[in-house]
């Protein structure tokens, strides 16, 4: 277990704590860009900071803190124009750097010159908008290989904004065993386990974590004929089959996922889309009422995603780890946790954290994905057992 001051050190990501600090020193994305299509602005919350994207009438986009500087109403309302955004209460322009361009209705040139908006980089990227709120340089978003490569095409699924810190999904990540009896009855199986206790976890005969340059490596092995990599990219990105899962922390409280699926072409043909923009999908909540909280929400609990965010809800709003029993299975849980306090030392020393790139040309990140990455392997020991007890064959071709 960790202490509350522990706790709070992991958690925390708004710009004055060490866990924010370290944060923003990573792009996030912020919204899909067919959202600036639709309307010239759009709220953003990302790492506690209330922030207004838009795109002005020349294509340029910024990134610019809410509330005015003047009288400190929300720029979401401000008119875009060729050279910025203009605040709609009393006309003061800005820039996508956050330059003061005019101060209706006198010219306040000793405000000009010594006031600026909050701003930050906006890069567009895979269908996204993604924002740093770091100390300059920024540096480069990472080359993944789901995210780069060319052979497959790429769209994207939003997940409903979760009522959680963002550190009890991705602890998710590093816990191999959950999802052999959370999810027992997902993953479109055709029959239940014989003791739900237990689940599929005797499916699995051990699981593995190794450090990378990027982050974690963890191998589920199911047996001597099959493992399965599910590679972390340090901090808050999972890797399932050809799919990433990028979890988004909002505040203290919230997170987004914004999930980007990688189609890989089963020619092998190479693709040479701009990615400007991807089809979209977008989930619908996953509990009733969908902005209430546990226990006055009802999560829904058929498929695996909404079954994850109910887990993760119900741990409160930001965990308090200080009450908790780990377990041997719960290592990676503890190597994450490491690191990340280890990455905190490291920024507060000046250094640049795990996952950190400044090569624009830095190689692509190889997780070591393939076509049968993509396929999960079939039943085993429950499968047996299961034929066994009741003396019924398996559905041919039922796979996990």
């Amino acid at each position: 277990m960790l202490t509350q001051e522990e706790n709070e050190l992991l958690t925390g990501v708004g710009p004055e704590t060490p866990g924010g600090q370290l944060l923003r020193r990573y792009w996030f994305p912020v919204a899909v860009t067919q959202q600036l299509n639709d309307q010239s602005t759009a709220f953003v919350r990302l790492l506690g900071e209330d922030l207004v994207l838009f795109k002005d009438k020349s294509g340029r986009v910024g990134l610019l803190a809410d509330h005015c500087s003047h009288r400190g109403a929300s720029l979401l309302y401000g008119r875009v124009e060729e050279r910025g955004i203009s605040c709609a209460y009393h006309g003061w322009l800005y820039d996508c750097e956050g330059n003061i361009l005019e101060t209706p209705p006198e010219r306040n040139d000793a405000i000009m010159n010594s006031v600026k908006q909050t701003a930050y980089p906006v890069k567009q990227f895979i269908g996204m908008y993604w924002a740093y709120l770091g100390p300059a340089p920024a540096p480069e978003i990472p080359h993944l290989d789901v995210w780069v490569r060319k052979d497959g095409k790429r769209h994207l699924f939003l997940h409903p904004t979760m009522d959680c810190n963002w550190m009890q999904a991705q602890e998710n990540s590093l816990d191999p065993t959950h999802a052999p009896i959370l999810h027992q009855d997902a993953v479109n199986r055709k029959y239940l386990p014989l003791d739900s206790t237990r689940g599929f976890i005797d499916d699995m005969t051990g699981f593995e974590f190794t450090e990378t340059y990027y982050g974690i490596m963890k191998d589920e092995i199911f047996g001597p004929d099959y493992v399965e990599q599910h590679p972390i990219m340090f901090p808050n990105v999972l890797r399932v089959h050809a799919g990433t899962e990028i979890r988004v922390p909002v505040d203290d409280t919230h997170t987004r996922i914004f999930e980007v699926y990688f189609d890989l072409d089963p020619d092998g043909a190479l693709h040479d889309d701009d990615e400007l923009e991807l089809p979209v999908e977008t989930g619908a909540p996953y509990k009733e009422p969908a902005g209430a909280l546990h226990p006055f929400a009802r999560m829904i609990m058929d498929k695996v995603p909404q079954q994850d965010q109910a887990m993760w809800e119900t741990q409160g709003p930001r965990y308090d780890r200080s009450t908790e029993h780990l377990a041997y299975s719960d290592r990676g849980v503890s190597m994450l946790r490491k690191m990340i306090f280890d990455n905190i030392v490291k920024v507060q020393e000046g250094g640049d954290p795990k996952a950190v790139f400044r090569d624009p040309d830095h190689p692509m990140i190889d997780t070591g994905l393939t076509h049968a990455a993509t396929h999960r392997k079939p039943l085993g020991r429950a499968t047996r057992t299961y034929e066994v007890a009741t003396g019924k064959t398996m559905p041919a071709g039922f796979t996990r």
